[in-house]
C-alpha cells in the first residue's frame, strides 16, 4: 500500500481523484485550511483530511513526511497578477523545494491546456511558469493538462444550465471560443494511471499529456449542450468585444467567485483544444467520454433561481 498526498484534494477534480485512488488501495492524506471543506472525501476510510497551510513551506515539508507520491491539483481561475504567482509559480517552487529536502520524486502535477509563457492571460503565463519550475527540479514529474472539465458538480455546464432556468436569453461573451471538454472522471484516471504507470507500456514520468475529450465546440454549443440537458434550452445573444469585455469587468465587481473575468477573455482568444504536441488520454489507456454521454446523468432543472444564487455566492463548491 502506497501513501500519496492530494494537494486541492477537496476540490471538483480531487474528490474524484480521491475516489479512485481509495478504490486502488492508497493512503490519501488531503490538507485543507478547513476541515469542513473535506465533506466530499472525509467519509473514504484510507482518506486522512488535516488542517494546514499548503503555502506555509514548514507546513508542507511537514505533510510530505511519510509518503511516497504527491498529486498537485491546486489552482485558481480569477485574481490578481500576485494571486496567480502565489498559487500557480511560488506553490509549485515550494513543492519543488520540500519533495527535494523530503526524497520524494514522483509527483503528478495538473496544469491546464494552453499554458504558454507567451499565452495572452496570466492564467495560461503563470501555469506555464509553474510547470517550468517543476521541470526544473529534477523530479520524476507528469504533467497533466486538462481542457475545460465538467462533470457532476461542476461550476461550467451547471452554471448554463441554471442561468437557463432563470434567464429569457443569454448573453454570451466569448461565444465564438472553441474548447475540447473533458469529464471529470477521465482526468481523475489519467492521475491514477500515472500513479501506478506499471499499467503503461512506458513511464510516465517525464511526460505531459493533453487530457481532452472527443469533441471540439464553441462555447455557444456548450451553453445549448447544457440547456438541452438541463432545464430548458434559451437563445443565445454572443456579445461584441466590447459590450463582452464590459460585462467581465461588472461580473468581477459583483460578490463570490466572477462568472467570467477579464482574464478569462484573454484566454479564450486562443483555441482551448489539443495541440497534438504532446500525446492524449489514449497514451494512458483512456477512452475518454463524450458531453453527450455524460451531461444527460447531471444536468437539470435544481431549483432556478435560489439555486443560482446560492451558486453564485459559493454554496457547493
Amino acid at each position: 500500500m502506497k501513501n500519496v498526498l492530494v494537494l486541492g484534494g477537496t476540490g471538483f477534480i480531487g474528490r474524484h481523484v480521491c475516489e479512485k485512488l481509495h478504490r486502488q488501495g492508497w493512503r490519501i492524506t488531503v490538507p485543507t485550511r478547513r476541515a469542513l471543506n473535506a465533506a466530499h472525501v472525509q467519509h473514504l476510510p484510507r482518506v486522512t483530511v488535516l488542517e494546514a497551510d499548503v503555502h506555509d513551506p514548514g507546513q508542507l515539508l511537514s505533510l510530505l513526511d511519510g509518503h511516497d507520491a504527491l498529486v498537485n491539483l491546486v489552482a485558481i481561475l480569477h485574481g490578481s497578477e500576485d494571486d496567480f504567482e502565489r498559487v500557480h509559480v511560488e506553490l509549485p517552487l515550494s513543492l519543488a523545494e520540500a519533495c527535494a529536502a523530503d526524497g520524494i520524486r514522483r509527483v503528478v502535477h495538473v496544469s491546464a491546456l494552453g499554458a504558454s509563457l507567451d499565452g495572452p492571460s496570466r492564467y495560461q503565463r503563470s501555469k506555464a511558469r509553474g510547470e517550468e519550475v517543476l521541470r526544473g527540479a529534477g523530479l520524476d514529474l507528469t504533467i497533466l493538462r486538462p481542457s475545460v472539465v465538467f462533470g457532476e458538480g461542476d461550476r461550467f455546464l451547471n452554471l448554463f444550465a441554471r442561468l437557463q432556468a432563470v434567464l429569457p436569453v443569454v448573453p454570451l461573451a466569448g461565444a465564438n471560443a472553441r474548447f475540447q471538454p473533458v469529464w471529470v472522471e477521465d482526468v481523475a484516471q489519467a492521475v491514477v494511471t500515472c500513479l501506478r504507470d506499471r499499467d503503461l507500456p512506458m513511464s510516465s514520468a517525464g511526460q505531459t499529456f493533453e487530457c481532452v475529450g472527443p469533441e471540439v465546440f464553441t462555447l455557444a454549443e456548450l451553453v445549448r449542450v447544457a440547456g438541452r440537458h438541463g432545464s430548458r434550452q434559451r437563445p443565445v445573444l454572443p456579445l461584441p468585444a466590447p459590450l463582452a469585455r464590459l460585462q467581465a469587468m461588472v461580473m468581477e465587481a459583483m460578490p463570490g467567485d466572477p462568472v467570467m473575468s477579464r482574464d478569462n477573455l484573454d484566454s479564450m482568444t486562443v483555441d482551448n483544444v489539443a495541440s497534438r504536441q504532446w500525446p492524449d488520454l489514449s497514451a494512458l489507456g483512456i477512452r475518454p467520454a463524450s458531453v453527450h454521454s455524460v451531461a444527460p446523468t447531471y444536468l437539470g432543472d435544481r431549483g432556478g433561481r435560489s439555486q443560482l444564487l446560492d451558486y453564485r455566492h459559493g454554496a457547493g463548491r
